[in-house]
Order: C-alpha cells, then sequence, then structure tokens
C-alpha cells in the first residue's frame, strides 16, 4: 500500500477523552484526536492545561475516566496494551537509561516479548546516529558518562528502534541546547520521510516557533482546538 493510499487510515484516535481526580475534580475533559499515517501534531498550551495528561492517557500509560482510544479502528483492550506500546512509543521529557553502553540500551527494548517480532539488531539506526554527528565509537560509550543531550538522543534512538506507528514526544527538548535541539528536530523529521511505515507523531512544546517548524496541525490547550501550522522559515 502506497504512502498516500495510507493516509486515508486512522492509526490512532482519541474519543472525547477525560481524566479527574479522586475527589471528582476533571483535570481534562472532551479532547478528540484522530491521527492518519504520516500527521505531524504539535501540542501547544501553558503549564497545567493538561497537555502531558492527554499525551499519557493517549500512551495508555494512565487509566481514563471517560472516553476510548482505538488503535487501527478497534478500541485497545487490557490484554492488548503491551503490544498497542510497542507500536505507540512515549517518550518522555528526561530520558531514563539502564546501566552498560548506548549499544545496549538501544538494545534493551528488544528484548520484551512483545517486541520479539521486530528485526533484531539496531543496524536501522546507524544513519541516524550518523546525523547526529556521533560516531560509531558512540555505541560502545557508557551510559552513566552521557550529557543530558546525549541521554535524550539515545532515548529517541532507542524509541526509533522499535519502529513504533506513532510516536509520542513529551517536550523531548526543552531540557536541549539549541544546537541538539534542532539535530534532534532533524532526525525526527528524516525518520518521518524515510519510515515505510509511514508513521505519525504528536510531539508537547513550548516553543511555538518549533511547533510551526515540526508540525502540520496544531493543537492548542486547553480547549484541544486544532488548527494547520503556518510554517516559519
Amino acid at each position: 500500500m502506497s504512502k498516500e493510499q495510507n493516509q486515508n487510515h486512522v492509526l490512532l484516535e482519541a474519543q472525547q477523552l477525560g481524566r479527574q481526580t479522586a475527589a471528582g475534580q476533571w483535570l481534562i475533559r472532551d479532547l478528540s484526536l484522530t491521527i492518519h499515517p504520516g500527521d505531524r501534531f504539535a501540542i501547544i498550551g501553558p503549564t497545567g492545561s493538561g497537555k502531558s495528561l492527554f499525551l499519557r492517557s493517549l500512551a495508555m500509560l494512565d487509566e481514563i475516566q471517560e472516553g476510548e482510544i482505538r488503535f487501527l479502528g478497534s478500541p485497545v483492550k487490557d490484554k492488548q496494551i503491551p503490544h498497542f506500546r510497542s507500536q505507540v512509543v512515549y517518550l518522555q521529557q528526561r530520558p531514563v537509561l539502564i546501566e552498560g553502553t548506548v549499544q545496549a540500551n538501544l538494545e534493551f527494548a528488544l528484548k520484551f516479548q512483545t517486541n520479539q517480532h521486530k528485526p533484531q539488531d539496531i543496524s536501522n539506526v546507524m544513519d541516524l546516529l550518523n546525523s547526529f554527528e556521533r560516531p560509531e565509537e558512540f555505541l560502545h560509550r557508557d551510559s552513566s558518562l552521557l550529557s543530558g543531550g546525549e541521554g535524550q538522543i539515545v532515548a529517541l534512538l532507542r524509541a526509533l528502534v522499535l519502529s513504533p506507528q506513532v510516536l509520542l514526544l513529551d517536550e523531548p527538548t526543552s531540557a536541549l541546547d539549541q544546537q541538539t535541539a534542532k539535530l534532534f528536530e532533524s532526525i525526527i523529521l528524516t525518520w518521518m520521510e524515510t519510515s515505510n511505515l509511514n508513521p505519525a507523531f504528536v510531539w508537547i512544546t513550548h516553543d511555538q516557533t518549533q511547533a510551526h517548524h515540526i508540525a502540520s496541525q496544531i493543537m492548542t490547550f486547553p480547549k484541544g482546538t486544532i488548527s494547520t501550522s503556518q510554517k516559519t522559515l
């Protein structure tokens, strides 16, 4: 199926999601989003407006009290969540790496049973690694010696090793210097353009310039309204 044909299909759909506290106070409510192959969404809005709550709900990391999440046209049942998370990958703001080398971190996620059907090598990320201007020897560096920016690069590459259909990014460049943030953006856009899966992403950012640069559509919180991005130069 071509990318053009595939874009008519719905990858991930959130229908009127709502989350509330134990006391019954609504944190987010009546938020919906439909993600097609190739979609590039940015989410913007003030701190505390529910952006991360919504993204974590979309990743099925937190329980929702209202609404429904559908993947490839069907509601996601509890027993399907591990497979869902292997296809819809969440990248948090601060990377969590295991002890050992960069290569060990990249291979780590492939050890889980739900990912056993995926290619069990990391050769597909080598070109991406080169795009970050890191030599192959970078694979053998100990994760404890990485800078914060390098750690986030490794976390990104580890997510891309899984060949996700949807990548959910929660302010991944907020702690990066400008140069590394630009490289991070570039690698995501390159992945989007070169992947045979025609994947999609949803990216939370506080930087409106970044939002317009990376995304074709922008979701603005707290209301969750969606508009077409006007690209910045």
